[in-house]
């Protein structure tokens, strides 16, 4: 007799983003993540579709880390009738705050310029995806916080563990143990991997045993380069820059890689390795708030890095300028050159690089450096794959600025580390999520069918036995 346990993916279904799991066993049902769709317009206006699913029917949700793509769609889920609890490390749920306040607000005001124009031209009025009252309804669901390693009963019949990723700060794989009359299968979700050997956070903890793995597959096509390498790199493009009177863009992601680039911007700074009184701009409240979140959290760091503590704040450093608002972010358009801005988002489809970009891709002497991933109908994908001219406010620009790619800041494993992390424990089955189809997700498939694995691609709100 089948056990009636079943797992469908409702978001991240041959696409990097929007992440959303369900894992159906007996009659309770339980989510993974709940992302929003992030990338071009189309992907966007998939956030308003059905979830698939009934939130009203979902017992419980599991977050794996606090990134959109991932804790997105949560406000609109309990707008729609999730009364379950919500499941986090502790700096997951610091960090979703941060998070789903600055989306709420960001919906909120791009629903307002919406609601103008649409009357204006006398259509109909789309409100926002949520509110910020949505916003703090979500955080309510917030249970206590889960300790890395520790084992909580979720609901009858199901429990979870969750293992630390490296991704971010507090970022989990989460292994699900169900059990359903007799019969008993377990899930492990990797969630989004880190790279080991990182300066801030842990390596991530590999693959236990389980009979299913739900793992991601953003460069599962090829490997980063070495990470010394690429601050090598990093330190390459301030000091050319700098020397010929530029400004330095960084498009930076606010959690994980805001930090590691300031840090390594210290570390560069400390070693006299680019000017140690180089104006620095981080121009993302978002960033600055995920900053003081991370001195909270040392229980999430590796024991380098706690050394590094004891004697310094390694995310400081002599000309640092936080920008919390829209005048002092106004103020740095006027620098011309000789100084690092780092502003949000890491995509530069949204947020304050916009501006950044509109005042400086122009320039011959300045640099955008991008030190992050680029999803498909992105800004920043369009100017890596080396537009000339891109849009931006409706303003045609030239790109006239250098252009860096460094990947190896990626803050998502590379090729050989996923293969790793999976090692070579019996699997009934893989399925690849989180991932472009055609590039890294095929790729990783071919590369572990040939290693003798069961892998499988599921198909957006598909249900698959877990058999």
């Amino acid at each position: 007799m089948h056990p009636a346990m079943f797992y469908s993916c409702h978001g991240a279904a041959k696409q990097v983003t929007g992440s959303c799991h369900l894992v159906r066993c007996g009659d309770r049902q339980v989510l993974i993540d709940c992302g929003m769709f992030q990338g071009s317009r189309e992907e966007e206006q998939a956030n308003a579709e059905p979830f698939g699913f009934d939130p009203g029917q979902i017992d419980a949700l599991l977050l794996t880390h606090a990134h959109l793509d991932h804790v997105g769609r949560v406000p609109r889920l309990i707008r729609e009738g999730f009364r379950g609890q919500i499941l986090a490390t502790s700096a997951t749920r610091d960090l979703a705050r941060i998070v789903l306040l600055d989306a709420a607000r960001l919906q909120e005001e791009d629903a307002a310029r919406a609601e103008r124009s649409s009357r204006r031209r006398n259509e109909a009025v789309q409100p926002p995806l949520f509110t910020l009252d949505d916003a703090f309804h979500a955080l309510e669901r917030f249970s206590d916080p889960v300790n890395y390693g520790d084992t909580v009963s979720v609901v009858p019949g199901i429990s979870a563990q969750f293992l630390d990723a490296g991704h971010i700060l507090g970022s989990a794989s989460i292994l699900l143990q169900l059990q359903d009359g007799g019969q008993a299968r377990s899930i492990l979700f990797s969630g989004d991997l880190g790279s080991p050997g990182r300066p801030i956070l842990r390596d991530p903890t590999p693959a236990p045993p389980a009979d299913f793995v739900v793992m991601e597959s953003t460069y599962g096509d090829r490997d980063h380069r070495p990470l010394p390498d690429s601050v090598d790199e990093l330190y390459e493009a301030v000091n050319s820059t700098l020397k010929r009177g530029g400004n330095v863009i960084i498009p930076t992601f606010a959690l994980e890689r805001a930090q590691e680039v300031l840090y390594y911007l210290h570390q560069g700074m400390r070693q006299q390795r680019i000017p140690s009184r180089t104006p620095v701009f981080l121009d993302s409240p978002m960033a600055i708030s995920a900053t003081e979140t991370f001195r909270r959290h040392p229980e999430c760091f590796d024991e380098d890095f706690m050394a590094v503590l004891r004697d310094e704040d390694p995310f400081t450093m002599p000309n640092l300028r936080f920008s919390h608002d829209s005048v002092d972010s106004m103020a740095i358009n006027r620098i011309e050159g000789g100084a690092i801005i780092m502003a949000g988002s890491g995509m530069c489809n949204g947020g304050r690089i916009r501006h950044h970009l509109r005042h400086n891709l122009w320039r011959e002497k300045s640099s955008v450096v991008f030190v992050g991933y680029a999803a498909e109908g992105t800004l920043a994908r369009r100017i890596v794959n080396g537009a000339r001219r891109v849009q931006i406010f409706g303003e045609d620009i030239a790109v006239n600025a250098t252009i860096w790619t460094i990947n190896g800041f990626s803050a998502h494993a590379g090729r050989d580390e996923l293969l790793a992390w999976l090692g070579q424990h019996p699997r009934r089955g893989v399925f690849l999520v989180h991932g472009e189809y055609e590039r890294g997700m095929q790729a990783l498939e071919n590369t572990l069918h040939d290693k003798g694995f069961s892998v499988r691609l599921p198909g957006k709100h598909e249900p698959i036995l877990l058999d």
